[in-house]
């Protein structure tokens, strides 16, 4: 595992590092650019720069060499510099920080996802990979090395955790190894309540190779007494807080608190925000991460820089809020030496907006080159993802229609109701996900209504049986169709399809159609294709860039659309898509 000192993203050798002759020409530069002998690369002026050390604001410049800010108001009648930028009087801030994301979450691959969050102002990101190795199966290894080969032809620095659940700890030892691999992924809390042998060997893991340790603390699940568990061994950060009480835990144990807005409503990030603000507790104990989150909705409303934002409309101080996404952040994983504030010896990553309150990215500058103007990538990505494709492997030749019909758990006692399972697309942390409720029963058949409201059928279908095929079938809250269905699916833990609709025939038609592919999401209405979104890369990434991307995404809200369904929020694959993170964390999944 390589280590802030061994970072390959800078040309100027960091402090620390064993190469003696590289110091030694180094420091000589420096010491040539200050005394004039020696040409800077870039010199940033007419800027008011914010000082999250201090936090305040002064005018200013920064003079920039080999990516990193080796000069505050350089005296410019002895220094030299080969270019040279008018910030135009804006504000100067660290480049934003995302402290815990999910690569696959957002269908995107590494270099589609830059296209996205960079214009937003986000130039670093601290991202788990545990879902994309569990989907690649005995190829995570090779898997894993192929998807961060190029890196740092990245416009954004990525650090990287390897899987603290879903794959093997020989996985897991392996990625521990690779760059930009810096520490642990978030563990398992519902596994490792139980003692499981996997999890010890993985934590022993993280913690032999002095790395961060990310966790799931299961406020929510465990006792007090197992809560001590995760800090008592040394993790470093926590991001599955909901609410007031599970912050005031979580800092209370002393966990580097995450703040996340990218799962299930809007609402939650407001609540939690608003008790911040209202405990007036410390701004230092937290970052700002998505966690989970689609690049349509980037695209739409931002990625840090629109929670900052919102953090300053729920009362907090503007520069408090920025600092939760920018210093705070790197000093979670020690980075504060490399990243976090505008000062001699950190890169140069830095964002031009023209409000410190309401963060509107002008120019993102990584590493001292401008790589994003007015919300927009200034270059292509050129890396090229495609030796990550797949071909499909089918799985439900043996599938039938009626397996998807909707039995009830129970029929009441004068036959005119029936329990059945309901699940709620927005029931993670704030609502419960599944529960039991009482339905029509008339002849003989489920009425899919509850209190009044006509819901839609969903379906949990196991890809590949083992022995009999498990399934689950139940009434769902988060998609509404008048009629046809869609479906989509997810490799990890387990390979298991979701499908939505009103019929039991023509959600086997879509499964069908989905089966085709190495996964992604399919709609269909009586039984021809309306939209579909491959997944070719282990069903987790699209092989697109993020044009095709977004508007494969926007064509199964479209296609919905026509079909009655009235979307709001997310786009409905990543809506779907989260449900297999409750499904399996609540054993609806083998």
């Amino acid at each position: 595992m390589r280590t802030a000192m061994q970072d390959h993203n800078s040309t100027t050798e960091a402090p620390g590092s064993t190469d003696v002759a590289a110091q030694d020409d180094h420091v000589r530069t420096i010491f040539g650019i200050l005394e004039g002998e020696q040409e800077a690369d870039l010199l940033l002026r007419n800027l008011y720069i914010l000082d999250v050390h201090s936090e305040s604001v002064y005018p200013g410049s920064l003079l920039v060499h080999g990516q990193r800010i080796i000069a505050l108001n350089p005296d410019e009648s002895i220094v030299r510099f080969r270019e040279s930028f008018d910030g135009q009087g804006l504000y100067a801030i660290p480049g934003l920080i995302d402290s815990h994301l999910h690569f696959e979450s957002q269908l995107a691959h590494p270099a589609a996802f830059g296209e996205a969050i960079v214009p937003s102002g986000t130039t670093t990101v601290f991202g788990e990979t545990l879902d994309f190795a569990s989907a690649a199966g005995a190829e995570a290894v090779d898997a894993a090395k192929a998807l961060f080969a190029d890196h740092d032809k990245l416009p954004y620095r990525l650090y990287a955790f390897a899987p603290g659940k879903k794959s093997s700890p020989d996985v897991t030892e392996a990625m521990l190894e690779m760059d930009p691999v810096i520490g642990l992924g978030e563990l398992a809390h519902l596994s490792y309540m139980t003692g499981n042998a996997d999890d010890f060997r993985k934590s022993a893991l993280g913690r032999a190779n002095a790395g961060f340790v990310n966790c799931h603390w299961g406020v929510t699940s465990l006792s007090d007494m197992m809560l001590n568990y995760m800090p008592a061994i040394g993790v470093d950060n926590n991001h599955d807080v909901w609410n007031e009480d599970d912050i005031e835990k979580s800092i209370r144990y002393g966990l580097n608190t995450q703040i996340k807005f990218g799962v299930g409503s809007p609402e939650v990030i407001r609540t939690m925000l608003r008790a911040i603000v209202k405990r007036r507790w410390p701004a230092e104990n937290f970052q700002l991460c998505a966690d989970n989150i689609s690049v349509d909705r980037v695209l739409r409303h931002g990625h840090i820089d629109w929670v900052i934002s919102l953090a300053v409309e729920m009362g907090m101080a503007p520069i408090q809020a920025i600092k939760m996404g920018t210093l705070y952040a790197a000093r979670s994983f020690h980075k504060d030496r490399d990243l976090g504030s505008l000062s001699p010896g950190r890169f140069a990553d830095i964002v031009l907006t023209d409000s410190l309150s309401k963060i509107n990215p002008r120019y993102v500058f990584k590493g001292g080159k401008l790589v994003a103007a007015d919300r927009r990538l200034l270059e292509p990505v050129g890396i090229d993802y495609s030796i990550l494709a797949k071909q499909p492997r089918p799985g439900l030749g043996d599938l039938r229609a009626e397996q998807l019909d909707l039995a009830p758990i129970e029929v009441s006692e004068d036959g005119t109701q029936a329990k059945v399972l309901l699940f709620d697309v927005y029931g993670r942390g704030h609502l419960k996900f599944a529960q039991e409720v009482w339905v029509p029963f008339r002849d003989g058949v489920v009425v899919p209504e509850l209190d009044g409201v006509r819901l839609n059928r969903i379906s949990v279908v196991q890809r590949y049986a083992d022995g009999a095929r498990h399934t689950v079938n139940a009434l769902f809250k988060g998609v509404s169709l008048d009629h046809g269905a869609v479906s989509t699916f997810w490799p990890a833990p387990s390979a298991y399809f979701v499908v939505v609709g009103t019929d039991s025939a023509e959600m086997f038609d879509n499964l069908g159609q989905l089966d085709g592919l190495v996964g992604g999401c399919v709609v269909t209405e009586d039984g021809q294709t309306k939209a579909v979104l491959p997944l070719d890369f282990y069903g987790v990434m699209a092989d697109m860039n993020l044009t095709e991307l977004v508007d494969a995404t926007r064509s199964i809200d479209d296609a919905l659309a026509k079909l009655g369904n009235r979307n709001e929020g997310e786009p409905v694959v990543n809506k779907l898509l989260t449900l297999f993170i409750s499904l399996d964390r609540f054993g609806f999944m083998k």
